[in-house]
This record gives C-alpha cells, structure tokens and sequence, in this order.
C-alpha cells in the first residue's frame, strides 16, 4: 500500500468553512478512481496550506492520477505547484474493524 501526501501553498488563506465548501464540491470525483482506497482533505489551521492524504492500493495507481493535467490544474486553481510525498504504508491500523492489514511481500 502507499500513501501520498499532497500539499501547497493558498494563494489567499482558506477559512475552515470555505474549505468545507470547496472541498465538498469536488469529493465524489474521487469515489470512483481506480486503486484509491480513501482520501483526506488537509487545511493547516492558518488556512495558508491546502492538499490531501491518500491511501493508495498500488504506486501505479497514484501515478496514474497524479498526471501533467491533474497537476497543471491544481496548479491553475491554486497558483502554485503541488509538493508530493510518498510513503509506504507496510502496517495499517484500522480501530473501527479492530483490524492490524499487514502489506504481504512483493512476489518474485
């Protein structure tokens, strides 16, 4: 499994309820992408930073998202370039299922 984290700079502080706002008028876009297992939102408590965590099934379906026209736009929208991070998740702890997801080791 891999998380990304995606962040960058708003080019004017976001409230926490134009954030509610803004985000919520694009969050079923992400229901149906390939290999994306949940997203988080993120606004730093001064509004001044935007972006989101992603739990990703698979690297390659995060690269498939993150293309030049998915980043040209976020880059429109918020005028600056988005910083992505990636991780790899090897243990996940879900409290709701009460559940420990160990990544099995790639096969050879």
């Amino acid at each position: 499994m891999i998380v990304t984290i995606v962040r960058f700079p708003a080019t004017a502080p976001v409230s926490l309820d134009e954030a509610r706002t803004k985000f919520g008028a694009n969050a079923t876009s992400y229901l149906d992408v390939p290999g994306l297992l949940w997203k988080a939102y993120l606004r730093s408590e001064d509004g001044t930073k935007v972006g989101g965590v992603y739990w990703w099934r698979d690297r390659a379906s995060a690269e498939a998202k993150y293309s030049s026209e998915w980043l040209a736009g976020l880059t429109e929208k918020y005028g600056a370039e988005p910083e992505i991070e990636w991780f790899d998740a090897p243990v996940v702890v879900d409290t709701r299922s009460q559940s420990v997801h160990v990544q099995a080791p790639p096969t050879p």
